[in-house]
């Protein structure tokens, strides 16, 4: 296995995996979500895969539907393969969370990251982007948020793309997020509260979702939006 990097490629303050302290208000639902900590002997699959997974599923099955049916568009992008991969969306978080080594927090960064782009780009998430940008986004995270990560050859190899594509992917999504990169802990702890409440049976009525997430992160304009979950 390659050696990771230690590096601040980012002139921001890292985080340290959002440094997720046990005097902090969401320490109970970090603790529910398995996030807390990540033991290397390990063989139990953390609460948040499961559920980020089920939510991502969820969304996806059914602007797939929407998509056949004409009753969305939806616009190519770099992101977008011919044709769906083979593996769920759950074996392959579960491939990403075994062999990339970051931090779980990671994850729900990358989730971040990943309705931040669709509001952006007003795509929708369908089974022929959501592989490439899950392992995109959680690349990025771990580059942003943990001290120590892999290079973004040995991340082509876990997401089974080219070292030149997986390349590409990561300058689509920087500049599609405006290297808006930064995630504070009140909107990490608003999603991880939603993540569990909405994985737990809310229903997707439509192409743009019924459930939203308050983010507190800045527009150009410098206002809070609004954004929903997954688009």
């Amino acid at each position: 296995m390659p050696e990771q990097i230690i590096s601040s490629d980012f002139p921001c303050v890292k985080m340290g995996g959002l440094a997720l302290d046990s005097d902090d208000a969401g320490a109970d639902i970090y603790l529910k979500l398995g996030l807390r900590s990540r033991s290397k002997g390990a063989l139990k699959t953390p609460k948040f895969i499961s559920l980020l997974s089920s939510l991502l599923e969820t969304s996806v099955q059914k602007n797939d539907i929407l998509l056949e049916g004409a009753q969305i568009e939806d616009a190519l992008s770099t992101f977008h393969g011919s044709r769906s991969p083979p593996v769920s969306i759950r074996q392959y978080i579960e491939r990403i969370f075994k062999y990339a080594g970051c931090s779980p927090s990671c994850f729900i960064v990358a989730y971040i990251y990943v309705d931040r782009y669709l509001q952006q780009s007003e795509a929708f998430l369908t089974s022929l982007n959501v592989h490439r940008l899950l392992v995109t986004s959680v690349m990025v995270a771990a580059k942003f948020i943990d001290d120590a990560f892999y290079n973004n050859a040995y991340y082509a190899k876990v997401g089974g793309v080219s070292i030149s594509e997986m390349n590409r992917l990561e300058m689509k999504l920087l500049f599609s997020l405006d290297f808006r990169l930064q995630v504070d802990v009140e909107t990490f702890r608003n999603y991880c509260l939603q993540l569990e409440k909405e994985a737990g049976g809310c229903q997707i009525d439509g192409p743009v979702k019924a459930c939203w997430v308050k983010e507190s992160w800045s527009t150009k304009t410098g206002s809070p939006r609004t954004t929903p979950i997954a688009r």
